[in-house]
């Protein structure tokens, strides 16, 4: 896939998009042995030779971006060291060394991103981009509207005043009800803290969108590739277009 020269650059950790815009403007940077000096030029890293200084950019691996619907069960991590099953073992067909963009605990199921674009995962979990991330949580509880007032507001946690989120009642039940909650934080465990915070429990959790994309179509333990439209959104979301 082509891109900007300096995405490239920047990507490969030598030196930040600002930057690497006044090395190719000062004509240090080399396409396959040719000086290039435009800003607008693109390539394929994993095509062309890109060095700068006279040093090679090692060749990119090929960038994959998936989206999975992870079941409980599983962490959202690439190794563990006790030998408990990752989501990277739903993905048995993928090649490439891909990571889960943030975590899910083991008993929250849902949407998350799995890929081997670092920048790009690091962008998504900045606190700068605020990406929205939105759950169903089933609790019991004593679940009034004055409770979920308090937490589209902000609840007080151990580690600080929550931002405001998004909240909306689903069902009201009189032992478990079914909340849409939708925050920007990713703080460990947030949302079940949260509601502990008003006094109820949560039982089931389940991520249904983060970052505009949602769960359509794909099933409970499986996984689809994002198209490069999706990709080039979260591109914008991160802060990278």
């Amino acid at each position: 896939m082509e891109e900007r020269l300096q995405k490239i650059i920047s990507r490969a950790g030598i030196a930040s998009r600002r930057a690497a815009e006044k090395l190719i403007l000062d004509g240090r940077v080399f396409v396959d042995g040719q000086v290039v000096r435009e800003l607008g030029r693109k390539c394929d890293a994993a095509r062309a030779v890109i060095s700068v200084d006279g040093i090679p950019i090692c060749r990119a691996e090929r960038r994959v971006y998936f989206l999975l619907n992870k079941p409980k069960g599983f962490f959202s991590t690439a190794r563990d060291e006790r030998g408990r099953r990752t989501v990277l073992e739903l993905l048995p067909e993928v090649k490439e060394r891909v990571y889960p963009v943030g975590r899910l605990d083991a008993n929250t199921e849902g949407l998350l991103l799995i890929t081997n674009d670092g920048a790009l995962m690091n962008g998504l979990l900045h606190p700068r981009y605020e990406v929205e991330k939105t759950y169903v949580a089933k609790v019991t509880g004593n679940l009034t509207e004055a409770s979920l007032k308090l937490l589209g507001q902000g609840v007080l946690l151990e580690d600080g005043l929550t931002a405001p989120a998004r909240v909306r009642l689903l069902e009201q039940g009189t032992e478990v009800s079914r909340v849409e909650i939708t925050i920007h934080e990713g703080r460990n465990r947030q949302v079940r803290r949260m509601f502990s915070a008003v006094g109820c429990d949560v039982k089931a959790l389940k991520r249904v969108a983060f970052a505009g994309l949602g769960l359509e179509g794909v099933k409970r333990g499986e996984y689809r590739e994002l198209s490069r439209e999706e990709v080039a959104m979260l591109y914008e979301i991160a802060g990278m277009d």
